[in-house]
């Protein structure tokens, strides 16, 4: 009998959301740094076995919404409430349990398989000594979780690490109903090639960028031409504000530069194939508060 279903990946900012998504599919699907609100989308990554498919959906951390952009990020969250087969809510070992309880009431009532995943537990044993303090730690975490969701299984992970996560594959394949694939076998992900790059040039930005600027930046790929070699590519870089666009050009070009160097770098990684890449750097004040362009760059959950 073959398995299929939806899995979906929800929690609070910078719990390693993203990070779990790549290691449980294998590929580098979603953007993960260290930065909070880096996932803006909701994106699925397909595993394919024999006996089973497993569509699991990255989605944005939970907020309360200061404008448009967040109120999607948010609603795409909330999606993911809506049309999974199992639910993964991942949490972290410094996180506050009680954080966002609006959404994690949502979440009690479910009547799906709810999988709670402490991760990060390796920082646990960095920050302890020998003296079984880190096991002390994590058994009062897993008990206030425990209080929160008792219907909830509760699997400490570390997805950085890979630890865990094996079982957590195992135990999720338990869950799935009995279904025919929902993809073709060989389909990896919902998205497109465009998505990949925009997201791509979007991580530069915010590893290379400071304060305001990685959350005001917008990247819609204008031209993409494949040939059996190579792939032309031609990026716009949107800002809302003169100056952070002089911020992201630099001094003579430089800091665009370095952008695009490494873009195109993990680019070749990604397709697997030599990258032209050509950005450029366009002001459209407040992208982030209206619904029109909102819309036309990809933000409108249903």
């Amino acid at each position: 009998m073959h398995k299929a279903g939806f899995v979906n990946i929800v929690g609070n900012p910078n719990v390693g959301k993203s990070t779990l998504m790549n290691q449980l599919v294998g590929e580098r699907i979603s953007i993960a740094t260290f930065k909070a609100q880096t996932t803006r989308h909701r994106i699925m990554g397909i595993v394919n076995t024999d006996d089973a498919q497993i569509v699991f959906s990255d989605t944005p951390g939970v907020l309360k919404p200061n404008y448009k952009l967040q109120e999607s990020m948010l609603a795409f969250s909330e999606s993911a409430l809506k049309d999974a087969d199992v639910l993964l809510y991942v949490t972290d070992v410094v996180e506050n349990p009680e954080k966002n309880m609006e959404f994690l009431e949502k979440v009690q009532k479910m009547t799906i398989p709810v999988l709670l995943l402490i991760n990060k537990i390796d920082e646990l044993s960095d920050k302890s000594d020998a003296s079984g303090q880190s096991d002390a730690r994590l058994g009062n975490l897993v008990e206030r979780w425990h209080q929160l969701l008792p219907n909830a299984e509760i699997l400490p992970i570390s997805a950085l690490n890979k630890f865990g996560t094996d079982m957590l594959l195992k135990r999720i394949k338990e869950l799935l109903p009995d279904s025919p694939p929902y993809f073709d076998k060989d389909q990896w992900t919902d998205k497109p090639a465009r998505f990949f790059v925009s997201e791509i040039i979007r991580e530069k930005i915010l590893l290379y960028y400071n304060k305001e600027i990685p959350y005001s930046v917008e990247v819609r790929v204008e031209s993409f031409k494949e040939t059996e070699k190579n792939i032309h590519i031609r990026a716009i870089i949107y800002v809302e504000r003169d100056s952070q666009k002089g911020i992201i050009i630099g001094h003579q070009g430089v800091a665009l530069k370095k952008v695009s160097t490494e873009a195109r770098k993990s680019l070749e990684r990604f397709f697997g194939k030599s990258i032209y890449l050509e950005t450029y750097v366009k002001v459209d004040k407040d992208w982030r508060s209206s619904q029109r362009e909102l819309n036309s760059f990809g933000y409108n959950p249903e």
